[in-house]
């Protein structure tokens, strides 16, 4: 028999959200979280979690290169 927990969505707050994205940027997760993260039900901020991360991490990369490239040069 499943607990009636089981079967209702639960709302996840930003950090937990924010914390399930950079687990997955690095490859590395409770199997606790990941079961939460799929009982939540949706995946929308999942994604734009997602996003959100990669294009700052490309960000971070692009402006790291450029600073180091330009130092070099001097």
């Amino acid at each position: 028999m499943s607990d009636e927990n089981d079967e209702m969505p639960t709302k996840l707050s930003l950090l937990s959200i924010i914390g399930s994205a950079l687990s997955a940027a690095v490859g590395v997760q409770k199997s606790k979280n990941r079961e939460r993260d799929f009982k939540s039900g949706k995946m929308l901020p999942f994604i734009i979690a997602g996003i959100i991360f990669t294009l700052l991490f490309i960000g971070t990369v692009f402006t790291v290169v450029n600073i180091v490239l330009k130092n070099a040069g001097t």
